[in-house]
């Protein structure tokens, strides 16, 4: 008998899950998530790492803080071994699904340092420093959407790594995400790389979208605004399908899949509901479309199991309504544009606040230790 999450595979749409431990990978669950419930990749984030690392309950990494305290490792040294140690796990159980998705799949990714946001060069220097450590292929290197983003994005891409783009909240910014992997592949090109060996997902924010458009919208408090709540973070993400594919069915970018090269597949990304009014699988369900990726939360992934009710695709037939929703969006008021800067501001600052809290509590932990 098939499961929605059966049913989310069979209509293309790849399942990560957006959590990762020590404790999931060493006590067999990830694998078991993998076998029972269509899983075939991972993210993560320094907010993730954060609660793991930092719970008093999980012990799994006392070992090695004690080992890292007597070797006279800095918190962020200690951090980073952790990290790649777990990830570098992650990729060894999803090895076998990046052999049998032809490579495609079986990815987990680890994010550079927050605190490289802003800077370039930085971001491509540890992107680099932490493909070389972890060593596996089907890693990827997360990198924010930021300005000093874009180019790092292309450099990186340039010398052969494969990314995961993440705080993605605007289409305008997608373009030029889109542009910045394109611009990679070229580079990479010219070098000899073999294009098929990179690869990469834009992680497009949803479920945040509607947080902070729906909160313009109970300010504004008249009929017509309320009749859009809940609406906003769908109709972003339908119209970003619509983009990808028409940018990756135009001449430069079909030049470089004629070389080899693999399309940047879109990601959903914040798709937890934070709103008890609507179904707590919204972002499931209704961001069904061939070759996406959908990364969730374990409680998320767990009601889309439960009762997720699949439908085929629910993007491409979308593209006017979404339209329509922007537009009535504009006549009430919102700016728009306004909404994803104020996001893409507050997750940079968000993950930077996790970081620092996760270095301080680390650095009590390798003090103690000592």
């Amino acid at each position: 008998m098939s499961t929605p999450t059966a049913d989310l595979s069979a209509a293309g749409v790849s399942i990560w899950l957006d959590d990762l431990s020590r404790t999931r990978i060493t006590s067999g669950n990830l694998q078991q998530l993998i076998e029972t419930r269509n899983v075939t990749g991972v993210t993560t984030n320094p907010t993730i790492f954060a609660n793991a690392i930092t719970d008093a309950s999980n012990t799994s990494y006392d070992a090695q803080v004690s080992e890292l305290a007597a070797a006279g490792a800095s918190a962020e040294e200690a951090v980073f071994a952790a990290t790649t140690q777990d990830v570098g796990a992650a990729l060894d159980v999803f090895r076998p699904v990046w052999e049998a998705t032809d490579h495609v799949d079986g990815r987990v990714s680890i994010e550079v340092s927050p605190d490289l946001a802003h800077d370039t060069d930085g971001t491509v220097a540890q992107a680099k420093e932490l493909w070389a450590k972890i060593d596996r292929p089907n890693l990827l290197v997360k990198i924010p959407a930021t300005k000093a983003g874009l180019p790092a994005i292309a450099q990186a891409i340039g010398a052969g790594i494969s990314v995961n783009v993440t705080l993605i909240f605007s289409l305008e910014r997608y373009a030029e995400v889109i542009d910045a992997y394109l611009t990679g592949l070229e580079t990479a090109k010219a070098a000899g790389t073999d294009l098929s060996t990179i690869h990469s997902v834009a992680s497009f924010f949803v479920s945040r979208v509607d947080t902070e458009t729906d909160k313009r919208l109970a300010a504004i408090g008249t009929d017509e605004a309320a009749a859009l709540k809940g609406k906003a973070g769908l109709a972003n993400a339908r119209l970003a399908y619509e983009l990808f594919e028409k940018t990756f069915a135009g001449e430069r970018a079909q030049a470089l899949i004629s070389a080899g090269a693999n399309l940047q597949r879109p990601l959903w990304a914040s798709t937890g509901v934070k709103d008890p009014n609507l179904p707590d699988t919204l972002y499931v369900t209704e961001l069904v479309a061939r070759g996406v990726v959908n990364t969730m939360p374990e409680k998320t992934l767990e009601a889309a199991f439960d009762h997720g009710v699949v439908t085929g695709d629910t993007v491409t037939g979308g593209y006017d309504d979404a339209r329509e929703v922007f537009a009535g969006l504009k006549n009430v008021g919102v700016d728009f544009d306004d909404v994803t800067q104020v996001l893409e501001d507050e997750g940079v600052e968000k993950f930077i606040d996790s970081w620092h809290g996760l270095l301080a509590q680390v650095t009590e932990g390798l003090e103690a230790a000592r």
